[in-house]
């Protein structure tokens, strides 16, 4: 069996990671024009900068759970045949256990020289100040992070693993975020067995085959023995 699992804010929630689009999420409560485009950058770096080492300060104090555990079993079985793509732009599934996980949206413990046009892992504070590790440029450092008007990463392979996989599974996503939201249909006409694991409907759970709702700890553990005894 060849399975494609996408991964949303959903997953990571019950760590203790804030999300976006939920009524109480982050993106209700800050202007994302400001704080994640390419424009907000150039305008205000100080600015966004300070956002995001807040938000990679909170990724200290969270553990990975349950449904991120299971999902790195699942991929030490199927191995080749099982790819692990995630919205998310936290390390929960790396801390987890998966060990080869497609981040579309980017990284929040990477930073992108853009004079060198480096990625480098980055755990620290970033500012307008801070100088390049590998070309010495002050200042041109910025997250690693796909923001508005940007296009996701590895999507050529992304889109080639759900043209021939046998299922698609979608966990903890909103259905509202393109290109993400489209990986159903675009499994679905290649042939593929499409479920949604949710904590409560998606803007797209018509479109899946199957849906299972609930917290993710508990949907996804059981999801995964379903496969592992098949």
């Amino acid at each position: 069996m060849k399975l494609v699992v996408l991964t949303g804010a959903g997953i990571s929630a019950e760590s203790g990671v804030s999300t976006f689009r939920d009524p109480d999420g982050v993106w209700m409560k800050m202007d994302p024009m400001k704080l994640a485009t390419p424009e907000a950058f150039a305008a205000d770096p100080a600015l966004v900068h300070g956002f995001y080492n807040a938000r990679r300060a909170q990724l200290r104090e969270v553990e990975p759970n349950a449904a991120h555990r299971a999902l790195a079993q699942l991929e030490r079985k199927l191995g080749n045949d099982f790819m692990l793509v995630t919205q998310n732009v936290d390390d929960l599934h790396e801390r987890g256990g998966s060990r080869d996980v497609v981040h579309m949206h980017g990284q929040l413990q990477q930073a992108w020289c853009r004079s060198c046009d480096t990625r480098i892992s980055w755990d620290e504070d970033l500012s307008t100040g801070t100088e390049c590790p590998n070309c010495g440029s002050a200042g041109r450092l910025r997250p690693d992070i796909v923001w508005f008007g940007e296009m996701p990463y590895r999507m050529d392979e992304i889109l080639g693993a759900l043209d021939t996989c046998d299922m698609f599974v979608a966990i903890g996503t909103s259905g509202a975020v393109y290109p993400a939201a489209g990986f159903v249909e675009i499994a679905a006409n290649a042939g593929a067995e499409t479920l949604e694991l949710n904590l409560q409907p998606s803007e797209g759970t018509r479109l899946f085959d199957d849906f299972r709702h609930g917290p993710a700890t508990g949907i996804v553990p059981a999801f995964v023995d379903e496969i592992l005894a098949r």
